[in-house]
């Protein structure tokens, strides 16, 4: 197969339209049978649930060529239980698992040119999406609904190597105490745009927000879990109820330990003892992980001991270890990786 002509080496995590993506509609209670099209335009009534009450709910996973040049795809499974936990607390129809999963080998297969080769640095980026599509004006939910999922190639999420990032304690809430913080939905998103902005404006590349209830927990940034490693070598994460559950952040947990030999464990972080850790990251699908070098709490600055200039010892090991398996030059002992071509 011959793969299109793109510098993949120069490529920019934004969005190249691609062949086929696939559509599926939710109508009378059931959904269709699914399909491919070329067709990258959606049209839906000026009055579409989603655009009255945000009515929508997304996920983002990435297709690879490994070392041995198949193309498989990285726990698949993780991403189509989020998106149903995620559409339950909307009040919109579970899209099924089995085809989710089927609906991601067809849009890679489908648009297999346009996945990076081995090396490049670059991945095809899948973005799975659901929104109400029928009149509704008044507060309720929709009942027609459509599931999409297109797929794009992207570069590395930081040119050059992630160089560790500098971010800022946000005086905003990112989420309710028991609202939607937990789920991949459209509109936390939305919330976090005037956060990040005001960060960038200030010269700071994210936020870490806190627990809404008492704002002395640490929990994520706007699109990311974070992960942090104690001086002795432990790996600690956030536990909290209002937070996005990381498919990367659980895989990295699972790598500490299984692979690397570390202490892990999920708890209650406290913002008074980041201070205290020596190393710290952002977890996500994008970049994997991105190493953060220093925290800015109202002037007030946490500078970690790994630094700003790489990632700190022990998060090198987690990442260049998760994207071993993902890239097939590690050894999945989970069965994680799906292939697809």
């Amino acid at each position: 197969m011959e793969k299109k002509n793109i510098d993949w080496a120069n490529l920019g995590f934004g969005y190249i339209q691609t062949d086929k993506r696939y559509v599926s509609d939710y109508k009378d209670g059931a959904w269709d049978a699914g399909r491919l099209t070329d067709d990258a335009t959606v049209t839906i009534s000026e009055c579409a649930g989603v655009l009255q009450y945000a009515q929508t709910v997304f996920e983002g996973l990435k297709a690879y060529t490994t070392e041995d040049g198949h193309i498989v795809c990285f726990r698949p499974d993780l991403n189509a239980e989020r998106i149903e936990n995620s559409a339950k607390r909307l009040e919109m129809p579970v899209f099924p698992k089995d085809r989710f999963i089927e609906a991601v080998d067809e849009v890679v297969k489908a648009n297999a040119a346009y996945v990076p080769p081995y090396g490049s640095g670059a991945t095809f980026y899948l973005r799975p999406y659901m929104f109400g599509t029928n009149p509704v004006i008044g507060v309720k939910p929709a009942n027609e609904y459509q599931f999409r999922m297109f797929g794009t190639p992207v570069g590395p999420y930081f040119k050059g190597g992630a160089k560790p990032l500098t971010i800022k304690v946000s005086d905003f809430d990112r989420a309710a105490p028991n609202g939607t913080g937990h789920i991949k939905a459209g509109l936390n998103y939305a919330m976090s745009l005037h956060a990040i902005v005001t960060a960038h404006n200030e010269g700071f590349d994210e936020n870490m927000y806190l627990d809404p209830a008492t704002r002395t927990k640490v929990e994520e940034t706007g699109g990311a879990n974070f992960l942090f490693v104690t001086k002795d070598g432990k790996v600690v994460t956030p536990k909290s109820s209002s937070i996005l559950p990381s498919i990367t952040r659980r895989s990295l947990v699972v790598v500490a330990k299984e692979y690397l030999g570390l202490e892990a464990e999920e708890r209650e972080i406290t913002l008074e003892e980041v201070k205290d850790f020596a190393e710290c990251g952002l977890c996500g699908t994008a970049a994997v992980i991105s190493p953060v070098g220093k925290i800015v709490d109202h002037g007030k600055e946490i500078c970690l001991p790994s630094g700003m200039q790489e990632m700190g010892p022990v998060t090198k090991k987690l990442y260049d270890t998760l994207t071993g398996i993902q890239m097939g030059r590690i050894e999945d002992k989970f069965g994680w990786v799906r292939k697809i071509v």
